[in-house]
């Protein structure tokens, strides 16, 4: 009966071997009929077993198998090579708990293609669907660290799709759509970064409109990236981003006219204090510049500001506040790249070591008790970077590092 159609029964001799099922296997089923207990199986018993209860809708032992099973998977590798039988029985349990291991293991485990293609593919999305683990929740989270580890890359495209796919709500749809149309724009596929703009903007997503301006400023029709933050200044309730917006699209007085503007509506903008302080450079107000970049890095510390701040200060001569504009953004993002993503921060702090007063452990620890008295973050921050550079296993400045980071 196994075999076939149960022509079998009217045969003497039944023979197995074309079922996929070993005697072993027969046995382990002949024995779980009367234990409804399979721990004393080999794991390959098992998923014989499992295989045998899917193929004949045995949910009792299928059940069993599918609970056994989940319960060896504590590691990566066994989550890799359970899964495809999990996926292809449509077993629950034993899906739920490979994934969990491939959570845990992330962002490591994004980079192992074993794991990515299980994910991926819209053939991937479904066989997942069919276990009950296919969700816009779960690609949500998975592309947003893809995002994180590298925006440009094919996997966080796949990823991103399939969780448009995976989108049923009008909000759904939304996010899915305006973040392909983000990671289409960085990888300078404009066109498509203007459909998915676009699609998300027929969800009713108007922020998406911004993307499609920017899109079409991309594929060289300036003019009509004007027009269209013209009128969406005008439909809707003006903000700080929108004058901000439309201030790429133009330039002279009227691009001076909407930052300013900008920063009125927005005060927390940094775009604006950057543009007018590198146009003050250019004017050869180099002072002026610092105090326009001081505005926006008093209440709103970022590595873009203290890297454009540090750049000025060189042009000063004053290698002491670069070093320690430097060291602060390390602080905040130990992996930056500055000058255009061609210049290590490590780099730099060695080329201004040689232009300030080297400072011994105990200097340290007076000027660190001098900038936290003061409230002064920034300096403290470049301080402690400074001692946990000869000093890298000091719980204590890690400890301060925290709570400044905190703050």
């Amino acid at each position: 009966m196994l075999y076939g159609s149960f022509m079998e029964s009217r045969k003497e001799r039944i023979y197995f071997t074309q079922n996929g099922i070993s005697p072993e296997g027969l046995r382990a089923a002949e024995l779980f009929s009367r234990t409804k207990n399979v721990d004393s199986f080999e794991p390959n018993v098992v998923l014989e077993l499992l295989m045998l209860s899917n193929r004949f809708c045995c949910d009792e032992m299928k059940h069993a198998c599918d609970s056994y099973l989940a319960s060896l998977v504590d590691d990566m590798d066994s989550a890799v090579l359970l899964v495809e039988y999990g996926l292809e029985e449509t077993s629950n349990l034993l899906v739920a708990a490979c994934l969990q291991v491939f959570l845990r293991e992330l962002p490591s485990s994004m980079h192992n293609p074993n794991v990515m293609r299980l994910f991926c593919s819209s053939e991937a999305r479904e066989r997942l669907e069919l276990c009950g683990h296919a969700s816009f929740l779960l690609y949500s989270f998975l592309s947003q660290i893809a995002m994180e580890e590298d925006m440009k890359s094919n996997t966080t495209v796949m990823l991103l799709e399939r969780m448009g796919e995976c989108a049923n709500e009008n909000w759904q749809k939304k996010l899915a759509f305006h973040q392909l149309g983000c990671v289409m724009l960085e990888r300078k596929e404009y066109k498509d970064a203007q459909k998915w703009f676009e699609a998300a903007v027929n969800e009713n997503h108007i922020y998406s409109l911004v993307g499609v301006a920017r899109a079409k400023y991309k594929r060289g029709h300036k003019y009509k990236a004007y027009k269209l933050m013209n009128s969406l200044i005008s439909d809707y309730p003006p903000s700080g981003w929108m004058y901000q917006e439309r201030s790429l699209y133009s330039s002279g007085k009227e691009k001076n006219m909407d930052l300013y503007t900008a920063t009125e509506m927005d005060p927390t903008l940094s775009y604006p204090y950057k543009h007018r302080a590198v146009s003050m450079v250019e004017e050869d107000k180099i002072g002026a510049a610092v105090s326009e970049i001081n505005k926006i890095i008093g209440f709103k510390v970022s590595p873009d500001c203290l890297e454009l701040r540090a750049w000025f200060f060189i042009l000063l001569e004053d290698y002491e506040g670069a070093l320690r504009d430097v060291r602060a953004l390390l602080t905040l993002d130990p992996q930056y790249m500055m000058f255009f993503g061609k210049l290590h921060g490590d780099q730099l702090v060695e080329l201004l070591r040689h232009h300030v007063q080297q400072w011994s452990q105990a200097d340290c620890w007076m000027h660190l008790y001098d900038r936290w008295s003061s409230v002064d973050d920034i300096g403290s921050l470049a301080v402690v970077h400074h001692m946990l550079a000869n000093d890298p296993g000091k719980s204590l400045l890690r400890f301060r590092q925290s709570l400044l980071l905190l703050r």
